[in-house]
């Protein structure tokens, strides 16, 4: 495999990163040539530290680290997933019905549009009325219980798409072990009309099997002259691929939606995961954010290099990450309903591309995956953009901005648009002392009020918030990981680190029942079990 920094574009980049001018003798420049669009999404790279020679750099970048080739070896259904040996096929979840995937020889196109449909049945059923509580009653509560991309997906999606949501069902999202998670969410919930969905693809993850096995003591507590087995069949659902696991806890077999190994949990919000979403908006609109997703992968797919938003977004993160030394992105949507998108990316950004070793095993001897955090916009603009203007840490930053809320020109809806473009345009060119002065400014305040500027801004704009869009959204933020992860040579597909914490927190839990276990651990977690069992003891 390739090292990225043996190549010719690396050498190129490290030497142009040198001697980069600051924005402000960039930007007033013909900078066309950074503004794409792609499936309904405007992206303005015209804000970011580089110039047309950096572009064709990295677009050679690109070139020499076969970015292209194992895209095309994704959509193939190749096992790209090295490190478990599978394939990493999320594209196939949204392709159109009579579009072959195959895997290992197999077309699984058909259990995809099978698994569709069932969802599609199930969702029009609780939405309609058709699908009872045991005691004869219509839904109007959904739980959905998961964590991670069992969660994420799902909630960030149900909370963007609100406009679209039907009102006669309300929806929560348990993920937390924290039994106030749980406890928040059934409060007000009647049972006799409340639906469970759990998701786990093992149905043995922790959290999700102590938050499903709590709820279903809840239920059964509150109906307690119902036969047990009845009650757990009309008010649970599962999303798992065990299904002896789903049966045991009691579950129908009719009502367990299937997923694939080659879904990665993060990427799977289009998956049966998704069931929640497909009950909340219904399957039309589920169908709308599944071309909006496969509008962005078929532009993925097809464009070349210097045309490929998704490409070229991903270069770009290498550039600040590798090139300039910049350790952190803030996504910053400019929507109140994107207020879960920021975590959304959190999992799919420091998951996929949180590595230190290369798919050779080797490790990796440059910067991997910058930190993703953020806030909507203008909430943040009141809380940490002061260290964004005048810290001493440079942040790049995500502006997603949504140019219309309803029909016409919205004055409020203008006003978020005009937040968003003013801290863009600040951040990246900033604020002289000359313009202070000029603009009649106190002397002794010019060094307080001076801005730096030079601060890398991406602006994606998209019309309205709705399921094509978000959809899209989602998609290129995927194929922009994948990028950057093939330019590292890291498999952005796998989790191990997530891995051991689990096994050492099973660990920690026998020792509390079992003080001859707690001398296996280091002193300092030592002390802290030993503080936790002296705290429960004074009760």
């Amino acid at each position: 495999m390739t090292d990225p920094m043996e190549t010719p574009a690396w050498a190129e980049l490290t030497t142009l990163a040198a001697r980069q001018l600051p924005l402000r003798a960039l930007i007033d420049k013909d900078r066309t040539y950074l503004r794409l669009s792609a499936a309904g999404i405007s992206a303005d790279f015209s804000r970011q530290r580089l110039d047309s020679q950096v572009l064709e750099s990295l677009v050679g970048l690109l070139d020499q680290t076969n970015v292209a080739d194992l895209r095309d070896s994704m959509f193939r259904g190749d096992p790209i997933n090295t490190t478990e040996g599978r394939s990493v096929l999320h594209v196939a979840l949204r392709a159109p019905v009579n579009q072959p995937v195959i895997v290992a020889d197999v077309d699984v196109s058909p259990d995809i549009h099978s698994v569709l449909d069932r969802m599609r049945n199930f969702s029009d059923q609780v939405r309609s009325g058709q699908w009872k509580g045991i005691t004869g009653k219509s839904i109007n509560r959904v739980i959905n219980i998961g964590i991670g991309g069992s969660d994420l997906g799902p909630a960030m999606a149900n909370r963007a798409l609100h406009d679209f949501v039907i009102p006669e069902i309300s929806f929560a999202f348990v993920s937390n072990v924290d039994a106030n998670d749980l406890k928040e969410a059934l409060e007000g919930s009647d049972p006799e009309r409340t639906l469970f969905i759990v998701v786990s693809k093992t149905f043995t993850t922790e959290e999700t099997m102590l938050n499903a096995n709590a709820a279903k003591s809840w239920i059964l507590k509150n109906l307690p002259h119902l036969n047990p087995s009845d009650v757990v069949q009309q008010h649970f659902v599962a999303v798992s691929t065990n299904s002896q696991g789903v049966a045991d806890f009691g579950i129908n077999l009719r009502n367990i939606f299937g997923f694939w190994d080659w879904v990665g949990g993060r990427y799977s919000m289009v998956s049966a995961v998704g069931l929640s979403t497909m009950i909340a908006i219904g399957p039309n609109n589920f169908d709308v954010m599944l071309r909006g997703f496969h509008d962005m992968d078929e532009h993925f797919r097809t464009a070349p290099p210097q045309e490929n938003l998704p490409m070229l977004m991903g270069a770009i993160a290498v550039w600040n990450r590798d090139f300039l030394n910049i350790e952190t992105t803030a996504v910053l949507p400019y929507s109140h309903y994107l207020g879960r998108f920021p975590a959304y990316l959190q999992q799919l950004t420091m998951e996929s591309n949180g590595k230190r070793v290369r798919r050779d095993g080797s490790l990796v001897h440059y910067n991997t995956g910058a930190i993703f955090w953020g806030e909507p916009g203008t909430n943040g603009q009141h809380s940490f953009y002061q260290l964004l203007h005048q810290g001493t840490s440079i942040v790049a930053c995500d502006f997603i901005v949504v140019a219309r809320e309803s029909e016409g020109v919205d004055p409020q809806q203008a006003i978020l648009v005009a937040n968003a473009l003013a801290q863009a345009s600040v951040l990246s060119i900033g604020v002289t002392r000359e313009e202070l002065r000029s603009n009649g400014n106190a002397p002794d305040l010019l060094a307080h009020k001076e801005m730096p500027g030079n601060r890398p801004v991406s602006l994606f704009m998209i019309d309205k918030l709705n399921p094509h869009s978000l959809g899209a959204l989602v998609a290129l933020y995927e194929h922009s990981v994948f990028t950057q992860g093939v330019i590292w040579g890291i498999n952005s597909f796998d989790q191990w680190g997530v891995e051991l914490g689990k096994k050492v927190a099973t660990g920690i839990t026998l020792s509390f029942s079992d003080a001859s276990l707690i001398e296996a651990f280091d002193a300092s977690t030592q002390y802290s079990i030993k503080e936790y069992l002296r705290i429960n003891r004074q009760d």
